[in-house]
């Protein structure tokens, strides 16, 4: 007897185990781990992911599987240990760990059908099966079941012949086009041209198409080319002459656009300094973690090419990380530049159908390289070279929901299993990864200098106060202004960098202080200019601008905060000739928007950029020769121990955008409080010595990188309840730690309340608690039972949010 233990789609404690199952005799031999299938459960079935097969099982009375829903395993063997493994680090449900692996499009309904796969024939499959395959029929899976030919079928997959693909009834289809393709040989289609009356020319016309390129091609193709009609098509087919079928085409975001081919650089003598070590390694087949940290514009993208060359030339694959939709374009034209068709693009500007598409082209190995975003790390390749994370800084790489893990972790883990380097690349590296970096964790690489030894920008800290006590009420520091209305009469482009969307932060009654707040959540609702209406970024609560203070009726109601609409709208009034662009979430909301807005500034189509956090990275514009930031201290007063680091790093990035090339760049830096270290250090670019100070203040107030943190956040509609639950947790976790673990809470969540549920959280700061995973197992097991009651628990290990 063959029994599959599976892995079942229901995310609770008592069903986060292995399930075991019969194979049923028609199955045998076909069901591998890594697989999905369909299992009873309970009353009803569900999905469940095959992690081994075993001959015996200690549980009497099985049930049988129903059915597998792929004829080979979606995940590989490697992929399966690492569920395991973020199953423990991340402490979610094993799920939830596979599920995140996969692309949206497998985790919706669907419908299955095998197909011939790209270079099978149907004359090569056994006798009995051709005749489902034959003109590219696809035959139904609910079909084969009926007929119990699913494991020849899987047999013909295996070698390559068949293929099983799923239309996802919701989500995601497949592409099909039209497509004609000659019935019989080039000589009898030169008979045919004889024997066509003279007054149907255009038939000529298609047959004589035909015998130059006798091949399958496009009806739309075809049509277009030879300026004829469906019709002309129909009468050939009519005449056994053509066929026409429906074939699949893959969904590429990037197809009607070429990619100029690029070839390797010469390096500079740093480049070639830090590319050796990383050669070294790929030669060796040797792990190792590699930090790679470069000025802004130091040419780390060219060393990440080379390394991937050589991986590729080892018939190895590789993974590249960039931080969400912000470097995608510009990294996208690089990548395929220099590889061409060998490069897969994950990333959420993809629609469900072309991230689907992208993923099978992974799948069957036909491209060497993936670039994208965090989910990109759990790409399907099985023979990896090299893993790269460029600006591993960026907090994006951290998933906020279950499975909470960072994509660095994940990347050492799998890097570890393949005997491979990881390079984490930036020019601001997080504490974290520098302080491993002088512990000799990490291997530390250096490019101290730009790559065409142009100077770093120049930088001046302007203060805002100052201005204000000078009678300047504008937004924009006399010196910005002169700088952008010189900079518009030499033709040269700025860019304008603002920490935040929407118009005004919030709106206020000038004479009794009143805040419009979001009803269901403790925080002030944002104003849009666009609709005229405030709206709650948290909970999506949306309403009208009041005229009068709904306090003390006073019509002195006024917006406060600056947007960047708000900005557009004052440098309108204040340079009308000058052409803006903005890019902020409401202008890049639709897909390729983002794209067309940089390729638009990229032609010279405007003369300023203004922007929010998606302009400050990876952006390489040779005409770009000022840089303004508006307010430099929005993040500095976050209620978060990592707000100084975050400032350094963006404002250090956005300096990073001017005079990348011939032309000499600088900077302005707007703010309220010019003396923080973490502003005048980014004015100088010195990353060591801000490495310095904001060591010395993690230190005395234990947090990373010299203690781990674990942050356990309850909510519950009522607040007594969360109070009560949080200082039991507490005090558990208080009895299960030693003294050296600092413990705190329960205190309220810095805002307290969202979509009507308060949040409360405990924090605790630990170096070595070989105890604490199974204390916070033992918290998510208890509550797990608790949920009836409404309350919820969830737990990040090395947060990196705090709010």
């Amino acid at each position: 007897m063959e029994i599959a233990s599976v892995i079942v789609d229901v995310p609770t404690k008592q069903t986060d185990r292995a399930f075991d199952y019969i194979i049923p005799d028609q199955w045998r031999g076909t069901i591998q781990p890594g697989m999905r299938v369909i299992v009873p459960f309970g009353p009803r079935h569900i999905q469940g992911f095959v992690v081994g097969l075993n001959s015996e099982s200690n549980v009497n009375k099985l049930r049988e599987i129903i059915e597998p829903m792929d004829l080979k395993p979606v995940l590989n063997e490697e992929l399966l240990e690492l569920g395991n493994w973020l199953t423990e680090k991340t402490l979610c449900f094993k799920i939830f760990a596979y599920q995140v692996m996969l692309p949206a499009a497998l985790k919706a309904k669907y419908e299955k059908k095998v197909r011939l796969a790209k270079r099978g024939t149907a004359q090569e499959l056994p006798s009995n099966l051709q005749v489902f395959f034959e003109n590219d029929r696809e035959l139904d899976w609910e079909q084969a079941i009926k007929m119990r030919i699913v494991p020849p079928l899987q047999r013909e997959a295996a070698k390559g012949l068949l293929e099983v693909v799923y239309e996802v009834k919701e989500r995601v289809r497949k592409k099909h086009q039209r497509f004609v393709r000659p019935t019989t040989g080039i000589n009898e289609l030169l008979e045919a041209i004889q024997t066509i009356p003279s007054n149907a020319e255009k038939q000529k016309l298609v047959l004589q198409y035909f015998v130059k390129h006798y091949d399958e091609v496009e009806l739309k193709t075809l049509t277009d080319e030879l300026n004829t009609g469906r019709s002309t098509i129909k009468s050939l087919v009519d005449k056994n002459l053509l066929m026409e079928f429906d074939k699949e085409v893959y969904r590429d975001p990037y197809e009607n656009r070429t990619f100029e081919r690029t070839k390797p650089l010469p390096l500079t003598d740093s480049q070639a300094k830090a590319i050796a070590p990383i050669l070294y390694s790929i030669d060796q087949n040797q792990h190792e973690v590699f930090l790679l940290y470069g000025v802004t514009g130091s040419g780390k993208t060219e060393i990440y090419l080379q390394s991937i060359q050589e991986v590729i030339e080892k018939g190895q694959e590789a993974i590249v990380l960039v931080p969400e939709i912000a470097l995608t374009p510009q990294m996208v034209h690089r990548f395929k530049g220099r590889f061409g068709d060998n490069v897969a693009v994950l990333h959420s500007g993809l629609s469900a159908g072309e991230k689907y598409d992208e993923w099978r082209k992974i799948q069957r190995k036909e491209v060497k390289v993936v670039v994208g975003a965090r989910s990109a790390i759990f790409a399907p390749f099985e023979n990896l070279g090299i893993i790269i994370i460029d600006e591993e800084h960026e907090t994006s790489y951290k998933q906020e929901e279950m499975p909470r893990y960072h994509a660095r972790d994940v990347a050492i883990e799998r890097a570890k299993t393949y005997n491979c380097p990881v390079v984490l690349g930036s020019a601001t590296p997080s504490l974290e990864s520098f302080a491993r970096a002088q512990k000799k964790v990490y291997q530390l690489l250096t490019l101290p200098s730009r790559m065409n030894n142009q100077d770093l920008p120049s930088v001046d800290v302007i203060d805002m106060r100052e201005e204000l006590r000078e009678g300047n009420r504008s937004m924009f520091s006399r010196k910005l202004f002169e700088l952008l209305q010189d900079r518009l009469a030499k033709k040269q482009q700025s860019v304008l960098f603002l920490n935040k969307r929407g118009h005004s932060s919030f709106v206020m009654c000038r004479d009794c202080g009143y805040v419009v707040n979001c009803p269901n959540c403790d925080i002030s609702l944002t104003y849009h200019r666009v609709r005229e209406q405030m709206k709650c970024h948290y909970c999506g609560y949306e309403s009208y601008v009041p005229t009068t203070c709904p306090e003390c009726n006073s019509e002195y109601i006024r917006y406060f905060g600056t947007g960047t609409q708000k900005v557009e709208e004052e440098l309108g009034k204040l340079l009308p000739e000058a052409r803006v662009i903005r890019m902020d979430v409401d202008t890049t909301g639709r897909k390729g928007a983002h794209e067309r807005l940089l390729n638009d500034f990229k032609d010279g189509k405007a003369d300023i950029l203004l922007g929010t956090q998606m302009i400050a990275k990876g952006l390489d514009f040779p005409n770009i020769t000022l840089v303004g930031v508006l307010s430099a201290d929005t993040m500095l007063h976050l209620p978060d121990f990592r707000s100084s680091e975050k400032t350094f790093q963006l404002l250090t990035q956005v300096s990073g955008r001017a005079g990348r090339h011939q032309l000499p760049g600088e900077v302005v830096i707007q703010t309220y409080t010019p003396e923080h270290y973490s502003i005048e250090l980014a004015a100088s670019q010195d990353y060591d010595l801000f490495y310095q100070r904001e060591m010395l203040i993690r230190k005395l107030r234990h947090y990373p990188p010299f203690y781990y943190l674990a942050l356990i956040t309850v909510s519950h509609e009522n607040l007594i309840n969360v109070v009560a639950a949080t200082e039991k947790m507490v005090n558990y976790v208080r009895s299960q730690v030693s003294d050296k673990a600092v413990v705190l809470g329960p205190a309220a969540s810095s805002i307290p309340r969202i979509n009507n549920r308060y949040r409360y959280q405990c924090l605790i700061k630990y170096k070595r608690e070989p105890n604490l995973t199974k204390t916070l197992k033992t918290i998510l097991d208890q509550y797990q039972k608790d949920t009836k009651n409404g309350l919820q628990v969830s737990i990040d290990v090395n947060p990196v949010i705090l709010m």
